[in-house]
């Protein structure tokens, strides 16, 4: 990847391309695994080549993905990376903008959408993993009563803990050391809610 850090998205159009269902699958995809071209990523979401093409290409136009060095010998496959390591939409971009907002609010319920269902996934074949796995699986919800200043110190307090954990992961992967690793899937949320 090109930049280490958050893209944060502040217009419409690139907020309304990640938001498409099947575009997000994509990221997520590419972003797992760092490079790759449309068919290998057809065949994780199972999709024809040319829509995904197509949609890789949107992904492309807002900078959200870039073109990475080709990885196949004959050079003719067309191969992609992600263009930030991930990134983030921020409220105070959103405050005067209506439709950011809504666009912000259709993004997040695709997101909670695709979450839900990787995780429903993994209950129903959780038997299927092996005790080690199942042993490490975490699932926990906390219900603190903090204040806003409190919850942004939590969410930047997290968010180093797992960068600095994927990113040792990923230095020791490129180093060679991929016996025993899997794709693993950390979903937080933290708002506010009144009962």
């Amino acid at each position: 990847m090109t930049s280490p850090e958050h893209r944060r998205i502040t217009d419409l159009g690139t907020l309304k391309a990640i938001s498409h269902p099947l575009r997000m699958r994509l990221y997520r995809a590419l972003f797992v695994a760092r490079t790759a071209t449309a068919s290998q990523l057809a065949e994780q979401v199972d999709e024809a080549v040319s829509l995904v093409s197509y949609h890789l290409r949107k992904l492309a136009e807002h900078g959200l993905i870039e073109e990475a060095e080709t990885q196949s010998a004959d050079g003719r496959e067309r191969w992609w990376q992600p263009s930030s390591y991930g990134f983030s939409i921020h409220d105070e971009d959103l405050r005067d903008a209506p439709e950011l907002a809504a666009a912000s609010a259709a993004f997040g319920r695709t997101v909670d959408e695709q979450r839900t269902q990787m995780y429903a996934r993994f209950l129903d074949e959780r038997h299927t993993w092996p005790e080690e796995w199942r042993s490490a699986s975490v699932s926990a919800e906390w219900l603190p009563r903090l204040t806003a200043d409190e919850l942004a110190a939590l969410g930047a307090e997290l968010d180093a803990v797992l960068r600095k954990h994927d990113q040792r992961a990923r230095a020791a992967e490129a180093a060679g050391d991929t016996e025993g690793r899997e794709n693993v899937a950390l979903h937080l949320n933290g708002f506010p809610y009144r009962s």
